[in-house]
């Protein structure tokens, strides 16, 4: 498993991440302890959660990932692993929910609640990355950044980062950061698969003049592009699936995701897939890697079957040919120019 730096840091993690998202609900405990095996058995040495995991959100089950992936930790070499987890701030979209351990803002005193309830879920005693789940636009962004600055000097943290942002919003806090010698972000973690380029607009070019890491979570657009669900199929315990029978205000992000558009690029990815003998969701997760302003790439799994399609993509290094094959679909279908 090759290994790359985050941001401006000194630190290195595998360049495949293993997101526990389903941890605690469509995956249980056992399952959950097998992936994690399977993962770092593989050369996975990066967890992701965050204190509202596992998805689709519910107060019942909020910090029962981190709980699950503690239990694990107990007993093995801690700094064998990169533990990154997440406050949850104000939310956002779908997302909109309380936790179950209470509601958290990006304030001084929240961060320092939530890191001390994070590590004691988890049972370390520091975390190598924290981030900001939701950015909270009404928050001086110097508010937050002073609150990520102290649990950092307490030894509590490593490094610091930020999930679902703008453009905007990581250079106000990059600007903030270098205004006033406090931390900066060093990674950013957004949606980003052959799906959803939108992180290209304007934020890979942000990330690569200021050396931050993108961190893509969804490569293979929530299953999506693994092609099961072509022909109106919705198997049995698959993510959509799962969130049609227990959440119903993730409709509106199913419709994002499985459409007619998405649907129709899937089947053409995958003729790309067959074409360069690889699976699809090889395919998806190795075209995630050949972005150099990609740090490290999210994948998640419901059962230890799903890893090695997708942990095979590190081996994989896409030519042009497939590359400008998956643009032509892309411009095609998602993203046409008038």
């Amino acid at each position: 498993m090759k290994r790359r730096r985050l941001g401006r840091t000194g630190l290195l993690v595998s360049e495949i991440c293993l997101g526990t998202m389903t941890f605690g609900s469509m995956a249980d405990e056992a399952t959950s302890r097998r992936i994690l095996d399977q993962a770092v058995d593989a050369g996975v040495d990066f967890l992701d959660v965050a204190e509202v995991y596992p998805v689709p959100p519910d107060p019942k089950w909020a910090g029962t990932s981190e709980e699950i992936v503690g239990r694990w930790l107990q007993g093995r070499p801690r700094e064998a692993l990169f533990l990154a987890t997440k406050i949850a701030g104000p939310g956002g979209g779908w997302f909109q929910t309380p936790v179950r351990h209470g509601r958290t803002a990006l304030d001084r005193h929240s961060i320092a609640r939530a890191v001390d309830a994070s590590l004691k879920r988890l049972g370390t005693d520091y975390i190598d990355l924290y981030q900001t789940h939701w950015p909270d636009p009404e928050l001086p962004i110097e508010e937050t950044l002073e609150g990520l600055a102290r649990v950092i000097e307490a030894g509590k943290v490593r490094a610091v980062g930020c999930s679902n942002e703008t453009a905007h919003g990581l250079m106000k806090s990059l600007w903030g950061a270098d205004r006033r010698a406090l931390p900066r972000y060093e990674t950013i973690q957004n949606n980003f698969s052959l799906l959803n380029r939108r992180f290209e607009d304007a934020l890979a070019e942000v990330c690569r003049r200021e050396h931050v890491s993108l961190l893509p979570y969804s490569p293979i657009g929530g299953g999506v592009l693994s092609g099961k669900y072509l022909d109106d199929a919705r198997p049995a315990k698959a993510r959509f699936t799962f969130y049609a029978e227990h959440s119903p205000r993730t409709q509106a992000m199913t419709k994002r995701f499985v459409n007619e558009k998405t649907l129709e690029s899937t089947r053409r990815f995958a003729a790309i897939a067959r074409e360069a003998g690889m699976a699809p969701v090889t395919l998806a997760v190795a075209w995630s890697l050949a972005h150099d302003f990609v740090g490290s790439t999210i994948i998640g799994a419901t059962a230890p079957e799903q890893l090695p399609d997708a942990l095979a993509a590190t081996d994989v290094e896409l030519p042009g040919d497939v590359l400008r094959a998956c643009d032509a679909v892309s411009r095609e279908i998602l993203y046409p120019m008038g």
